[in-house]
């Protein structure tokens, strides 16, 4: 079994309106013609390619980003808005729960029960996963934190892209400021799981000194080897291994090659493939000393097709390609395996409240 750190699952069924119990071919054919998003019939993700190649477990996202009346990203224009679109997506994991589709893991009893079942599933068994908040602002208040744990979530990354509420984020600078310190405090009375990706440097420096509970980067690469400030700098993963977190690497084009221009290189002419994302996993272990510190956060739709991932990735099933490409690169059996599931499944069993 594969676990995948990172899945925008919710976002592509309610806002992309895709239905991820069709297979992929059908999901591609239903966009042919349409243009609203990039990506369209690119899509690599359905749960029948999850269950093909046995990625039985991941964490899962709510996300809707809470802009100011000036922004020049996509996003509502409330919180109170941004909240209702994240319990939309709630509602639609719950929709997939009652039909056998997925699994809430809240707890180690919910995680060591799915490992259990994926060790001999049946035909159609559900897919676990673990609750996620991408970017905090859709938190109207602390109250709504503590709302959506009793509902599941037990992960949030305080910020996305942009400036927010409670942090900075990709392509913004600054610190975390009273709301971002007062956030990060209830997660650690919740035992809440903090997720360091997308965190500019400032409030990423600062989130590792107030935080005292678990962290991860759920999906983030190298900014050793793809020079942008939406990686991780060598001294972040560092940071990140002494606190004991896993860092996902993602399958995103152009944090996985340098100087990728957006609607203009492909992955044909950047020649990028998918062993390219063992570069990443490699830098990783080099500097942490093991394969105990990484996996996999692959990020697919996550707003991006297979017109912007390695040019041999057309479905999410081919992350089962990964094991082969690692062995070849010289990791072990046991250091494969954690790189596909142990780091985050012993990282969860951990942190998941009993």
């Amino acid at each position: 079994m594969i676990f995948d750190a990172h899945l925008d699952l919710a976002m592509n069924a309610m806002e992309w309106n895709r239905d991820l119990t069709l297979p992929l071919e059908e999901i591609r054919a239903r966009e042919r013609g349409l243009c609203d998003k990039p990506d369209r019939g690119h899509g690599t993700v359905c749960f029948p390619e999850m269950r093909r190649e046995e990625i039985g477990l991941c964490v899962a996202t709510q996300i809707a980003r809470y802009v100011k009346p000036n922004s020049l990203l996509p996003g509502w224009l409330s919180p109170e808005q941004a909240w209702a679109q994240t319990q939309g997506q709630l509602a639609w994991y719950r929709a997939m729960e009652e039909r056998g589709e997925l699994a809430s893991i809240r707890t180690r009893l919910d995680l060591t029960r799915h490992i259990t079942l994926w060790d001999s599933p049946p035909d159609h068994a559900p897919i676990g996963y673990v609750l996620s908040l991408e970017g905090a602002d859709s938190l109207v208040t602390l109250g709504h934190l503590q709302r959506a744990w009793a509902n599941g979530l037990r992960a949030i990354g305080p910020a996305h892209y942009g400036p927010g509420i409670y942090a900075q984020g990709t392509d913004a600078k600054g610190g975390l400021g009273i709301r971002g310190r007062e956030l990060l405090a209830e997660m650690d009375q919740l035992a809440m799981i903090l997720d360091a990706t997308h965190l500019c440097d400032e409030s990423f420096w600062e989130a590792m000194d107030l935080f005292r509970g678990p962290v991860w980067a759920s999906h983030s690469n190298c900014r050793t080897l793809v020079p942008h400030n939406r990686q991780l700098s060598d001294e972040h993963i560092k940071a990140l291994a002494e606190r004991g977190a896993v860092m996902g690497v993602t399958l995103d084009a152009w944090m996985l090659v340098p100087d990728w221009v957006r609607g203009k290189t492909t992955p044909v002419s950047s020649g990028l493939k998918l062993e390219w994302t063992v570069n990443h996993i490699n830098h990783i272990c080099q500097l942490t000393g093991d394969a105990r510190h990484v996996g996999i956060g692959s990020d697919l739709d996550g707003g991006f097709g297979c017109e912007q991932t390695p040019q041999d990735v057309t479905s999410i099933a081919d992350l089962q390609r990964l094991p082969a490409l690692l062995r070849k690169r010289g990791f072990t059996g046991e250091a494969i395996k954690d790189v596909m599931r142990g780091n985050f499944i012993r990282f969860l069993e951990k942190a998941l409240p009993a």
